[in-house]
């Protein structure tokens, strides 16, 4: 991956950041798309990248669509080669109400922040990783374990309604099947979504990975040495989905998706213990 570039929207933190700095230690170029570059001020690892020229950091907000295009030719860095990847793990500050759950502003971050993504693609296009969640549509929903699902129904239909609009708007682009009783509906993807982004199957490079309830707790694939053993990983649904850690997601992200494109193209891939 030494000449791979890399744009990374949503990577201040988390799921994002862990798959950065996992691309840079394998010589990867990286740039971010940050609301505040200064959120790496003092973050010794990323600031040795800087150094090297091997990390970029461009001010802008994924929901402003010049900042995204404005993003894609600084990514290209010296403009020898297009981007490579995409990864997009945008997600903001939760807030929690006792009528709504857990809620982001604006309750469509995510969604209208991807389509910018999608509307803006540079020629030629690169491959996009995209990060969203199991049990957010009706199908998945049922797999989840019992106890899970009034947490799921109750507490996150608010943050699970807008990475709905995100997918649908992939699944658009990518010519998916879609099951419109899955839709996020207009207040979430705005009235004329489908005309700001590629026509229906036009872009098919892209893989999003639908992770179990998200922990902070250790890389399991690196400090036990299993790898992906450490973890499930399946195209579709995962029964008995309850955790991963967002460090195993990174690792998947990476290790799984980056370095064996071919067997994930085009395809949504569930992750849990």
């Amino acid at each position: 991956m030494e000449n791979f570039k890399v744009l990374v929207i949503g990577g201040s933190r988390n799921i994002g950041y862990y798959s950065a700095v996992r691309l840079l230690a394998l010589g990867a170029t990286v740039t971010f798309l940050l609301r505040s570059p200064q959120v790496f001020d003092q973050d010794d690892t990323i600031q040795n990248y800087i150094k090297e020229g091997k990390a970029r950091l461009i001010q802008g907000d994924a929901l402003v669509k010049n900042d995204v295009r404005r993003a894609w030719p600084e990514a290209r860095v010296d403009d020898t080669r297009p981007v490579d990847f995409l990864i997009f793990t945008v997600g903001g500050p939760p807030h929690f109400s006792l009528t709504k759950g857990v809620t982001l502003t604006p309750p469509n971050l995510v969604t209208q922040s991807l389509i910018n993504v999608l509307e803006t693609l540079p020629s030629p296009r690169p491959k996009i990783i995209a990060v969203s969640s199991i049990g957010i549509m009706q199908a998945s929903h049922k797999s989840l374990p019992i106890p899970l699902k009034p947490f799921y129904r109750y507490i996150l239909p608010a943050l699970h309604k807008d990475k709905r609009g995100a997918e649908e708007a992939i699944a658009h682009s990518a010519g998916w099947e879609w099951d419109a009783r899955d839709s996020a509906g207009d207040e979430i993807l705005g009235v004329d979504w489908t005309s700001r982004i590629p026509n229906p199957g036009e872009f098919k490079s892209v893989v999003v990975i639908r992770p179990a309830l998200l922990t902070d707790g250790e890389c399991r694939a690196d400090v036990k040495g299993k790898g992906s053993e450490a973890y499930r990983v399946k195209e579709g649904d995962l029964e008995s989905t309850w955790t991963i850690s967002r460090k195993d997601v990174a690792h998947f992200l990476v290790e799984g998706v980056v370095r064996h494109w071919q067997e994930w193209e085009g395809k949504c891939a569930s992750i849990a213990y």
